[in-house]
């Protein structure tokens, strides 16, 4: 294990991903969110097919023993990309990073659900925590009196739409991991999304300038190399180490919000948002203590046993 690296590649993939939503969000006005969710998944193929040619895995690393799971990852993970890219053309950067905070407390929950693993009372207070963070940054958009016609309240329901569908496709890849390889995981996706944006097509597809055709492009590429930034960094240092470093994504919104898009946060978004920030990072934070827990009984029964 190499923490410090670990830590580096984690944060460089967490710049990636906030410059890549900013160029989704500086195009959003021009073109529709299934155009964008293609530039997005085409553009990153080059860099993930120069990563297997790196790791020795070009003609083996995208083998699936299990297709229908890449085939249902692929439509959830998809729509929430196209949720979550809509959202981009609707409301602030930050407010859009706050929400999205939701999908890793909601793992929680459906890994509970559909997984079977067991939570206890500490992270299910975690997670009730962590959604009144949510609503209070939501409450704004939601009011009494506010119409849903309204684009920025609009924004916020399929905003968090996405980050449910993301939870959903996170609880996808954990099953999956049992038998696919992550270059198997991440290949896939990226050719399921590429198709799937596809069938957008008949909604009429707009045609672009070169400079926005340049943003999506690049977009694309900061996504395929964020996602292999953000793989590597779990081969360097424990996922329990690594995972708090997603919320410094707020610092980079909050940044690019104010000086690219002139967009002011609100005290209640920051409120919200810190609540929703503390709750994710006590709940990893109590995951490495059970982790460090059953390490220390796992020792205890090996001597036992030997």
């Amino acid at each position: 294990m190499q923490p410090l690296r670990g830590i580096a590649l984690k944060v460089m993939s967490v710049f990636t991903f906030v410059c890549m939503a900013s160029l989704i969000k500086a195009s959003a006005d021009q073109v529709p969110p299934g155009q964008a969710v293609f530039f997005r998944s085409f553009f990153a193929l080059p860099i993930i097919f120069g990563w297997l040619a790196m790791r020795g895995q070009l003609m083996n690393g995208w083998k699936t023993k299990n297709p229908m799971g890449h085939v249902w990852r692929g439509l959830v993970g998809t729509t929430a990309m196209g949720l979550g890219f809509t959202g981009l053309g609707l409301l602030p950067l930050p407010e859009v990073t706050a929400i999205g905070y939701a999908a890793p407390l909601m793992v929680v929950v459906f890994a509970a659900m559909f997984l079977n693993e067991r939570v206890g009372v500490y992270r299910l207070s975690m997670v009730g925590l962590g959604m009144i963070g949510v609503l209070i940054v939501l409450s704004p958009r939601l009011s009494i009196g506010v119409e849903l016609s309204t684009g920025e309240t609009l924004g916020a329901v399929v905003v968090l739409m996405g980050a449910v569908m993301a939870a959903l496709a996170q609880v996808f890849v954990r099953k999956m991991v049992e038998t696919e390889d992550t270059a198997a995981i991440v290949f896939w996706f990226t050719v399921t999304s590429t198709l799937m944006s596809l069938l957008t097509l008949p909604w009429g597809w707009a045609v672009v300038t070169w400079d926005v055709a340049m943003m999506l492009v690049l977009a694309g590429l900061f996504g395929g190399v964020g996602q292999i930034l953000m793989t590597s960094s779990y081969r360097y240092a424990d996922a329990s180490l690594v995972a708090p470093f997603d919320y410094s994504s707020m610092i980079l919104a909050l940044g690019i919000g104010y000086f690219i898009f002139d967009e002011v946060p609100t005290g209640t978004m920051m409120i919200g948002a810190v609540i929703v920030i503390s709750a994710g990072v006590l709940i990893i934070w109590r995951e490495r203590q059970l982790g460090m827990e059953r390490a220390r009984q796992r020792k205890v029964t090996g001597k036992t046993g030997g």
